[in-house]
C-alpha cells in the first residue's frame, strides 16, 4: 500500500516557500513591536489607555477560540444529520433474500489478519460488490497516491477505500489517516472516503477522521459488516 511522492524538487521548493513566508511573518511582526514600543515611549499617556482597552479584546478572542471549535462540531454533526435525513427521505429496495448484494442476509468469509494485504483489498472488494457497488476496482500497490478500492455506491457516489491489514494490537494511527485524507478527496475525487483496518485506531487518529469526514471501520465493525449484523457504511441500496 505505498503511497505516491512529489519530486523533491517540489518538495524542496516548497519548503523555501514555507521558509520565506514564516521569515517575512517574523520580520513584519519584530518591525511593528519595534514600532509599536518607540510610539509608547514617546506617547506614554496614549499608550496607558491603548492597553486598557485592549486587554478586554484580548480576553474576548481567548474565550471564543473553544466556542468557534464547538460551533465547528456543531456544523460538522449538522451535516451528518442532513445526509441522514436525505437517505431516510428517499424510497429503499428491499432486495430478496437471495439477492447476493444483500448485506444483510449473505455473509461472506470474514477478512482476517490471516489474508495477504493483496487478499485483504480483495475481501473489502468482495464485500462492495456483496452489497450493491458497482464499477468497484482494486487499485492498491505501488503509486496507489493512498487508495486500495475505488467503487460507485448504489446512491452513486463514490467510494474510496483504504485498507490495512494489521494485528490486533497493531492500531492505525493519525499518520495513517493524514496520508489518506490527503488524496483521497482531491485526488480520487471521493464522495465517501473509508478505512478499513483489522485491528482499531487510536484516539489521534479518530479525532482527524471527525474532523476531515473520513468514516472507520475496524475490526468489531468489519465483522458485523462482513457477517451481515450491520449494514454497510453506505447504507441500504436506494433508488431515485
Amino acid at each position: 500500500m505505498a503511497y505516491g511522492r512529489q519530486p523533491t524538487g517540489v518538495r524542496t521548493r516548497a519548503t523555501l516557500l514555507a521558509l520565506g513566508l514564516a521569515a517575512a511573518f517574523v520580520g513584519a511582526v519584530a518591525l511593528l513591536f519595534l514600532r509599536l514600543a518607540h510610539w509608547a515611549g514617546t506617547h506614554p499617556v496614549p499608550a496607558t489607555l491603548l492597553t486598557a482597552l485592549s486587554l478586554p479584546l484580548l480576553y474576548a478572542l481567548v474565550r471564543g477560540m473553544p466556542r468557534a471549535r464547538e460551533l465547528r462540531r456543531a456544523a460538522l454533526a449538522g451535516m451528518a444529520e442532513a445526509d441522514a435525513e436525505s437517505v431516510a427521505a428517499e424510497p429503499t429496495v428491499v432486495l430478496p433474500p437471495s439477492d447476493p448484494r444483500d448485506g444483510l442476509t449473505v455473509p461472506l468469509p470474514e477478512p482476517s489478519v490471516d489474508l495477504t494485504p493483496d487478499g485483504f483489498e480483495e475481501a473489502v472488494a468482495d464485500l462492495c460488490r456483496r452489497d450493491g457497488c458497482t464499477d468497484v476496482e482494486v487499485v492498491g500497490g505501488a503509486g496507489d497516491l493512498g487508495a486500495d478500492v475505488l467503487a460507485t455506491a448504489p446512491d452513486g457516489r463514490r467510494v474510496v477505500i483504504q485498507c490495512k491489514r494489521y494485528a490486533p494490537t497493531h492500531k492505525s494511527g493519525s499518520q495513517d489517516l493524514q496520508r489518506f485524507g490527503g488524496t483521497c478527496w482531491t485526488v480520487h475525487g471521493a464522495q465517501l472516503a473509508l478505512m478499513v483496518t483489522t485491528s482499531t485506531f487510536t484516539d489521534p487518529a479518530r479525532d482527524y477522521a471527525d474532523t476531515c469526514g473520513i468514516r472507520l471501520i475496524d475490526g468489531p465493525a468489519l465483522q458485523a459488516w462482513t457477517t451481515g449484523a450491520a449494514a454497510a457504511p453506505w447504507g441500504p441500496a436506494r433508488v431515485s
